[in-house]
């Protein structure tokens, strides 16, 4: 018989209009089990309900401070005390609400008593119970979904909301438990009274305090069982006094099980112990981004290289030219050129692989301080270790992902910039645990033992799971959860923090930086794939007329085989020599696919990617940065992009917000004021604007300053900023803002004198025109994104209470007085507002209200009880921030340039005239997002916003099917669905990449002219682009600057990076790197479009030369009876690929131009014949084909009509290698006027290449037919020059045979520019006679309509740009002050 349960009665209050409903729990109290509640509700500290999707499974969760928590209060309340629950005091106000909860405490801290034999009835119930809660929360975990989680602020702060469908009896007990809790757990003296423990691992709970209250058991431990309180007295049973709650059906749930003994799925990280980690064998920190290493680079080069089917062909050629007896020509003549080929691609490759080398061993080399001892010695990244203690000082980048121990900010705390992970730009806030942050020097740092659970190494940027258990030292023996609060990512940069000191947990590929990465693919174009398929078809061409050649032998040889007695044939082979005939004339036909056409193909790339290096238009002089071509394998795909995706943050932004232009009182003011727009007065109204020279004088003699000083004054005490002294910053200050408006707002008001230097927990001092100030800061309501403002209210040093406002004016303009006809200057702001708007500024409105003594008396004490409400603290905060929000004073309005980069609007444009649609995919929020969208013209005026913001998956489904529908239904009509874009989140997004709804967005996604996804994760921004490139045949192209972004960059066709202030893991990891976003104009429809057009002509030529002239060949065999016999010289056939053709691919490859850089710029439509393939298609290919055998029958039959005749002067005739000899100088005439006829622009290269290579072979053949037999090595043209040059027909069959080829050609040629003319014919007329263009005139009619459009958007929708984080700011500034010194660390 096993010990009997223990039952506990759980009595919940279910409101006013709800009966009490009592819960049956369960427990056992022998030696080796707990007592467990099965609740997923009932949840850990470091866990909120905004995170619904938490990966910590509820069964290792405690509630042991439930018991202890609600022990001491009913002990209190025995005692009749007036003080909170851990002796807080309470004014008269908290005590009525105290005394005034809804429910009763009493029955509500039963479960923390033991009952006896009452328990016995409720177990039917109890059964009851824990299946219900077993199905609801099984339907909790099927819910679940991988989410951004809650930010760092909504985890400093209790949060109370929960789900509509928590309606379970116990999801309501436990709800009104936590919400009972949270409030008085501020106040708890003890700091293990305010975190759970998770479960010690058997053998050493005993050594780990526990100071939880015991519960009995039933039966015999009822009566004999004692126990008092916490004051020390003695107790029973005490190894066994604590009960934790737990989910026993999420025990299946996949998750680490701390303390379980298992290290399946949790890893232990001793602190500091670098013997101990060592048994472990995690990984090292060294990263690589590379695409091979000493190992892989030979089979995933072979492999690559025999992907593409022509190298295979010559493989299989050059293997069996090896057998006797079988090839024509000399067996070396495919493999040695061949293994050239392969040779030169490989160092290639080898080059550019090397330069990411270096760029990883750089990275590698960084130095990071890491704790030795007792004291920190300098290490290079690469040989920083899991467990090892590091030093990180602001600005310095993380070498690995770490657990913050402390830091030099109050409470732990520290400010991480984590734009090159997730593309935010807010600075996040992060803090140690309250037991480690006052760990302030290497000595307290050495005194540091225990070691760390944590989670798996997994690629979730915003969840962690850990435990950090303290084995003795300061903390003691204790168990403290570790949460996503605790841990910074390798990646981020330490911003506004002088050090931090933290704890390596996860390093190198480990790290969830390079877990969210991926390996550097294999990529091939488009034009290779297409390449590829038709060596295909010509390889089956090959083996046909292989066949038919071998057939014919076959056929010939039995036929008049009495005739052949000269020739060895024996009987009985036919099979056998019918096979090897076969291999015989693939040999021979073999360069009907052209070896040189892979190496030509290399050199061409390698040459246009070196004109990209040097391409002085897209040199940023600034930072000293050219373009970086990091592959030459893919410069023709820029020419061919259809869809770019791209960062926000560092790649159309700049990253820095500046205080440009503001509102006074209806006046204008600028930081730069053009002559045209100077300030004057008309009938007797400021007409223009204002500079800040002249601003600080209003402020001191004019009528306005009144207004000008409490303007500036609210802007320089409405805020959250931190101010910091720095002998390196401006004005001596550098400003610790969470959001970049807010410090350009703050630096904005320095500018008018108003310089805020110092705050402390409760006032700020500014320094007003060089006299110092104090205003104490009794509020702040706080912003969110359903307020769209925040407010201050203040004491200022004349006593005075004032609420000072900013927000957006939709907001603002609502909360105005009415009184004295209202705010004269209404109109004129909101004039002021849309012209401001129009520039791309992001607005502010401004205003204030002065405040009674006795009026912010009465709302205070609101605002204190609503601050401490159990349901719904937020909604309550706003409600009562809207009562004192009201019949305020419009100050004015603020302009703050968030600063794109040069040139990203009209570079936008111009490649959305290209054909070229624009997603953005970014992390930041989706009001900045839009606002961005517009400044940089992705977003028109005249759009149409496409906004999905939902939160479930059959929500997204629906929303996404009914927009689809309207817009099919709604072709047509009036409609204009050109101007749609789309918006969506993380959260929509998530649920829309599902295979069930993919489609639907994607078709969705793809009739809007732009898409901007906010809020997503680096995995996502991968997943969009994979799921356009699986469902749709484009080129696309991805182009970022952060570490976040590489996953993006290497899922696309395409990948670029920009060398930006996010670092230079993008540009790293990318295929090509620029400096700035504008060059992506130049790079695409410049360079882009010629890569294509260049390899496209130059492929289609190489196919055509050699397939003319390896055609004659078969039609030779027709009249050599099929013998093998070759019509050339073998040597003269290898350096007809190798010298005399070889250079005119390269001219054209390289130099031709159909179009010039000015004409591709101003004409971006021409971009789209690339998008569509016009230069390089099937139809392009075989009609090249067709005309090569067209030429060849021509230059063969006609060729051998003149010279099967001739005789000479001495009646002989020239024989055989002089017929050769015609043929071959008429085809390779033919192949190079051909060459002259396709080029578009002519250099001094091509006069070179196509002339000079016909002279080129004038002046071998005399040379090589006197030396070559001579040396033996070809002794066919032993005195054939005195057969040739003197020879009338030679000279007539090199003239007249390519003319008559080229003649339907130039036919061709001529119809189709005349009758079928191709835009970039019109493009090509107009650059010749240099015609002037008529489009300035339309450009400045569209600008006028865009300004029109603007402004009658802005009338309809005001939007408002404040990029703030939400909730917990005053909770920080609480806790600051700047006039202590900070510690140093040492």
């Amino acid at each position: 018989m096993g010990p009997k349960p223990n039952h506990f009665y759980l009595t919940a209050y279910g409101g006013d209009d709800e009966p009490e409903e009592q819960l049956v729990l369960s427990g056992n109290t022998d030696n080796s089990q707990h007592s467990y509640l099965h609740s997923p509700l009932v949840e850990d500290d470091s866990i909120s309900v905004h995170q619904p999707h938490s990966r910590r499974p509820a069964h290792q969760l405690s509630v042991r401070r439930t018991l202890e928590r609600e022990e001491r209060a009913r002990q209190g309340a025995a005692r009749g005390s007036t003080s909170g629950p851990y002796g807080e005091p309470l004014d008269e106000m908290e005590y009525e609400e105290y005394e005034d909860d809804s429910y009763d405490r009493t029955s509500f801290t039963t479960l923390s008593k033991p009952y006896g034999k009452r328990a016995a009835a409720g177990d039917s119930a109890q059964d009851r119970i824990m299946e219900q809660l077993d199905d609801a929360h099984l339907d909790r975990d099927r819910a679940a979904r991988p989410s951004r989680g809650p930010s760092m602020y909504q985890r400093m702060q209790f949060n109370e909301e929960v789900e509509d469908e928590n309606d379970t009896p116990l999801r309501k007990a436990s709800l009104l438990l936590r919400r009972q809790l949270s409030k008085r757990r501020s106040y708890a003296p003890d700091s293990a009274l305010r975190r759970s423990l998770l479960h010690p691992s058997s053998g050493s709970s005993d050594r780990y305090e526990t100071t939880g209250i015991p519960l009995q058991a039933m039966g015999g431990g009822g009566a004999g069982a004692r126990h008092n309180g916490p004051a020390g007295e003695t107790m029973e049973n005490s190894a066994h006094n604590v009960a934790f709650i737990e989910d026993e059906a999420a025990s299946a749930t996949p998750g680490p099980t701390f303390g379980s003994g298992s290290g399946d799925n949790f890893r232990t990280v001793h602190i500091g112990n670098r013997e101990s980690n060592a048994q472990y064998k995690y990984k090292h920190n060294r990263v690589s981004t590379a695409k091979y290493n000493l190992l892989t680079f030979l089979p995933k080069f072979l492999l690559e290289q025999f992907s593409k089917y022509a190298n295979v062909f010559f493989l299989f050629t050059g293997c069996i030219q090896q057998i006797n007896g079988v090839s024509p020509t000399s067996r070396w003549t495919t493999i040695v050129p061949l293994a050239v080929v392969l040779a030169a691609t490989a160092a290639k490759e080898l080059a550019e692989d090397l330069k990411r080398h270096r760029s990883d061993s750089d990275m590698n080399k960084s130095k990071a301080r890491v704790l030795i001892g007792t004291s920190f010695e300098e290490k290079s990244w690469r040989d920083v270790e899991v467990g090892d203690i590091l030093r990180v000082q602001s600005k310095e980048a993380l070498p690995a992902d770490v657990v913050i121990i402390s830091s030099s900010e109050p409470e732990g705390m520290c400010y991480i910039e984590t734009s090159n992970l997730d593309g935010e730009t807010n600075l996040k806030v992060k803090q140690a645990l309250p037991e480690t942050a006052k760990f302030l020097t290497p000595a307290d740092l050495a005194d540091l033992r225990g070691h760390m659970k944590t989670e798996l190494p997994n690629d979730s940027l915003y969840t962690f799971e850990g435990t950090l258990v303290s084995e003795g030292g300061k903390i003691g023996y204790r168990e403290l959860p570790l949460d996503p609060t605790q841990v910074l990512l390798r990646g981020a940069i330490l911003r506004n923090t002088d050090w931090i000191y933290a704890v390596a947990v996860f390093t190198g590929h480990e790290t969830k930086l390079m877990r969210n990465a991926t390996a550097a693919p294999i990529k091939r174009t488009s034009v290779e794939k297409t390449t590829n398929r038709q060596i295909i078809f010509l390889f089956l061409i090959l083996i046909l007329l292989a066949v038919m050649s071998a057939l014919g032998s076959q056929i010939m040889t039995s036929r008049n085989r009495s005739q052949l007695s000269y020739l060895y044939l024996p009987d009985g082979e036919g099979a056998k020599t019918f096979v090897k005939n076969i291999l015989t004339f693939i040999i021979l036909y073999n360069n009907l696919i052209p070896i040189s056409l892979i190496v030509t193909m290399e050199i061409v790339k390698f040459q246009q990617a070196q004109l990209i290096n040097a391409d002085m238009d897209m040199y940023d002089e600034g930072s000293d940065t050219a373009a970086l071509a990091r592959t030459s394998s893919l410069v023709e795909e820029l020419g061919q992009v259809e869809y770019i995706f791209s960062d926000k943050t560092g790649t159309l932004t700049c990253n820095i917000m500046e205080f440009r232009q503001c509102s006074i009182g209806g006046v204008m003011y600028s930081d730069m004021v053009e002559a045209s727009k100077r300030a004057r007065i008309v009938d007797g109204e400021v007409v223009g604007q204002y500079d800040f020279i002249q601003l600080k004088d209003h402020i001191a003699n004019s009528e306005r300053g009144p207004m000008l000083f409490e303007f500036f004054q609210l802007l320089a005490t409405c805020h959250t900023v931190i101010p910091e002294r720095q002998e390196s910053a401006k004005g001596g200050i550098e400003y610790q803002a969470s959001s970049p408006d807010e410090g350009a707002l703050v630096k904005g008001a320095a500018l008018a004198d108003f310089v805020f230097h110092t705050r402390k927990p409760r006032s700020i001092a500014v320094n007003v025109m060089g006299v110092d100030k104090e205003y104490e800061v009794l509020n702040i309501n706080e912003f969110n994104s359903t307020r769209k403002r925040m407010s201050a209210i203040l004491r200022c040093p004349d006593g005075s209470i004032k609420m000072y406002c900013k927000g957006a004016d939709t907001v603002i303009f609502e909360r105005l007085t009415n009184e004295g006809g209202g705010s004269p200057f209404l109109q004129t702001t909101l004039k002021h507002l849309e012209e401001y708007a129009t520039e791309g500024l992001r607005t502010l409105c401004i205003a204030m209200r002065d405040i009674s003594e006795d009026e912010y008396r009465k709302w205070s004490a609101m605002h204190a009880k609503a601050s401490t409400t159990l349901t719904n603290r937020q909604q309550e905060l706003d409600r009562v921030a809207e009562l004192i929000e009201r019949d305020m004073v419009l100050l004015g309005a603020t302009a703050i340039e968030d600063k794109l980069q040069d040139g990203v609007p009209q570079t936008i444009y111009t490649l959305a005239q290209a054909g070229i649609k624009i997603w953005v995919l970014t992390g930041d929020r989706q009001e900045t997002a839009i606002n961005i969208g517009y400044s940089c013209k992705l977003i028109q005026e005249d759009f149409s916003l496409i906004i999905c913001n939902e939160t479930t998956h059959w929500e997204t489904k629906e929303f996404l099917q009914k927009k689809l529908d309207a817009i099919r239904e709604g072709h047509g009509s009036n409609i204009d669905f050109d101007s749609l874009a789309l918006i969506i989140d993380g959260r929509s997004l998530d649920f829309a990449l599902e295979k069930d709804i993919e489609v639907l967005f994607l078709e969705l996604a793809t009739l809007c002219k732009a898409v901007i996804c906010c809020r997503v994760s680096p995995l996502q921004k991968a997943l969009v682009v994979k799921l356009v490139k699986r469902r749709r045949k484009a080129i696309l192209l991805a182009i970022g600057d952060g570490a976040n972004d590489v996953s993006m960059i290497q899922a696309a066709h395409v990948g670029v990076g920009i060398s930006g202030q996010e670092g230079l893991q993008a540009a790293r990891s990318a295929d090509f790197a620029i400096a700035q976003f504008r060059y992506l104009r130049k790079l695409l429809l410049v360079h882009g479009a010629w890569s294509y057009h260049r390899l496209s002509k130059m492929i289609l030529y190489s196919f055509y030369k050699n397939i003319t002239l390896y055609i004659t060949q078969f039609w030779y065999a027709l009249f050599n009876v099929f013998s093998g016999q070759t019509v050339y010289e073998s040597w003269s056939i290898t350096f007809y690929t190798v010298f005399f053709t070889a250079l005119p691919p390269f001219a054209i490859g390289v130099f031709d131009q159909f179009l010039n850089a000015r004409s591709l710029d101003r004409y971006p439509e021409m971009y789209k014949m690339g998008q569509r393939g016009v230069f390089f298609n099937v139809k392009a290919f075989w009609g090249w084909a067709i005309n090569a055998f067209y030429h060849s029958v021509i230059l063969f039959f006609l060729g051998t009509v003149m010279i099967f005749n001739d005789i000479e002067s001495d009646g002989l005739i020239g024989g055989h290698w002089v017929y050769g000899v015609t043929i071959y100088t008429a085809v390779l005439t033919t192949v190079l006027l051909k060459a002259a006829l396709i080029t578009n622009m002519w250099t001094k290269w091509t006069v070179v290449a196509i002339p000079g290579s016909l002279a080129l072979w004038f002046i071998f053949l005399p040379v090589y037919a006197l030396i070559a037999p001579k040396l033996r090595t070809s002794t066919e043209y032993d005195g054939i020059v005195s057969h040739i040059y003197p020879n009338v027909k030679f000279w007539l069959a090199i003239v007249l045979l390519p003319v008559l080829c080229m003649t339907r050609d130039y036919g061709y040629k001529f119809l189709k520019r005349m009758y079928f003319t191709q835009p970039y014919h019109i493009v090509q007329e107009i650059q010749k006679f240099n015609i002037p263009d008529y489009r300035p005139r339309m450009e400045r009619f569209k600008k006028a309509v865009h300004k029109v459009r603007l402004l009658q958007r802005l009338r309809r929708t005001r939007g408002y740009a404040f990029s703030q984080n939400e909730g917990g700011q005053e909770k920080i500034i609480r806790a600051y002050d700047t006039t202590v010194q900070k510690p140093s660390g040492y």
